[in-house]
Formats: C-alpha cells, structure tokens, sequence
C-alpha cells in the first residue's frame, strides 16, 4: 500500500489497527496476519527477531492483504537500507528526538533529491517491479517515533521536517521519559496529556499519527483522540494472555467440568 493510500484513508476519517510481531518465527507472524489486522509491524528492536528472520516473516506477510512495517533497531542507515531494499512498506525508526534525528531518518530512507538512501533494491524490485527506485519516495510510510521529554519539547520542529510522514508514540518510554512507570496503559495525566497532545499537534501538521496501546480499550481512546492507527499489544504479549486466562479458568473451581471431547 503506497503511503498515498494511507494518507487518503485517514484524511477521510479512516482508521487502522496494527498487529505487532515480536516472537521470532513466520509461523507466528502468519497466525497473527490472518487475523484480520489492518497494518503489520515486525519489531527489529524489543522483538527478539534478527534481519534474517524479519525477511522470512515478511515474505509470509507479504502474502495477505495488510502493508508490513518495520520497527527499527536504531536511527542508523544500514539496517534501515536492507529493511527497505527487502521490501517493507515503510519504517518505525525509534528514538527520533531532535530535528537532527528526523533529518537522518529522511535521509537514510529516502532516495534522492530527498534523501541519500543507496540504491539496491534486491526483493523490492521483485516485489514493487522495475520502477521501483521512481515511486519509493511517495510509496514508502516513514514514522518518527515520539517517546522521550526531549522529543516533545522538539515536536513542532520534527513534524515540520520534509519527507517525516508521521509520528508514532512509544507510551512506555514516554512515560519513563516523563519520571512514571513504564507502562502501554498509562493513567498518569501528564503522561496522557502528552500523548494527546502529540495526537492534536501531528494531525494540525497534516501529518499521521500512530500509538502502542496496551489494550483495545485504550485503541478507542486513542481513535477517539484523534490518532490514525494504533498497535495492540504484541503477538509475545497476546499469547502470554491467551495462555494465562485459559489456564486460570483450568484452575477455577467453580467452572463447569468438561467430561471427555
């Protein structure tokens, strides 16, 4: 989906929910593809998934019918230039705290005269087609992540960079960032009053506006806000969930006994 796509869907009032990959395996990242996410996002940063396994597990996505993010190590060109070549969708570069930083991650993922990324684009052009280097620029979705004090403090300035289409909040930095627990469900005001804020400040902007939530109660909160698409969990997170509440209803001896098959 060319990022085109995406701005013409939340520009009329449209929304999406993120499926998020952590754990390791194409298996994994099919089971939740198949689910019926609008977006996917494999996490080359707090996922336990290499370069290697993030290229399996997008051939796989890449089969089903949602676009396929890559959340970033670091703001640092040569992991984002093999995510990109390997023919992500776009990026979710973390850490983006200053003008400087949104500037790098413009260049490093756009081609010129935007940007400097090199050009080698082995399965991109498989994928998008010869042309491929010619519509990059308008096809590829690039977020900032939002997620410390200082980003904050810089949020005008990066929303203002060239070639940034938007942010995405990190609430568990963000609320670390602001002196609270770390948490994708925050209840503290000021660390509310922030995300809402990057929400209002990136839409005035004309720019996307993205979240983690910690539970799909806090996705319509977020939607309400005012925010384009948000990420539900983790599939490692979900999986702990789904494990825990059936192995307590095991446990809950008031439950009926099933007898047999």
């Amino acid at each position: 989906m060319p990022i085109t796509d995406f701005q013409a869907r939340f520009a009329a009032g449209g929304k999406a929910v993120n499926g998020w990959c952590a754990m390791p395996s194409p298996v994994t990242a099919e089971i939740m593809g198949r689910q019926g996410f609008d977006m996917m996002t494999v996490d080359l940063q707090h996922g336990l998934i290499d370069y290697q396994m993030a290229l399996t597990m997008l051939q796989v996505l890449q089969g089903l019918p949602a676009p396929v993010l890559a959340r970033l190590p670091w703001n640092e060109p040569g992991i984002m230039a093999k995510c990109l070549d390997a023919g992500f969708a776009g990026v979710i570069c973390p850490m983006v705290n200053t003008v400087e930083d949104a500037r790098a991650l413009v260049q490093s993922a756009r081609y010129a005269p935007l940007g400097s990324r090199s050009f080698g684009p082995t399965r991109a052009n498989m994928v998008y087609g010869a042309g491929y280097a010619k519509t990059a620029n308008n096809r590829i979705l690039v977020l900032a992540m939002i997620e410390t004090r200082e980003a904050l403090g810089n949020l005008d300035a990066i929303l203002a960079v060239g070639g940034i289409d938007g942010v995405y909040v990190g609430p568990s930095d963000l609320g670390l960032s602001l002196g609270y627990e770390p948490t994708l469900d925050p209840s503290a005001p000021e660390v509310l009053e922030a995300i809402a804020t990057i929400a209002t400040r990136a839409k005035a902007a004309g720019r996307i506006a993205g979240v983690h939530t910690g539970s799909p109660a806090m996705i319509r909160r977020m939607f309400a806000q005012g925010f384009d698409f948000a990420s539900l969990l983790t599939d490692a997170r979900l999986f702990a969930s789904a494990v825990a509440t059936e192995l307590a209803a095991v446990h809950d001896t008031t439950a009926e006994v099933v007898k047999g098959y």
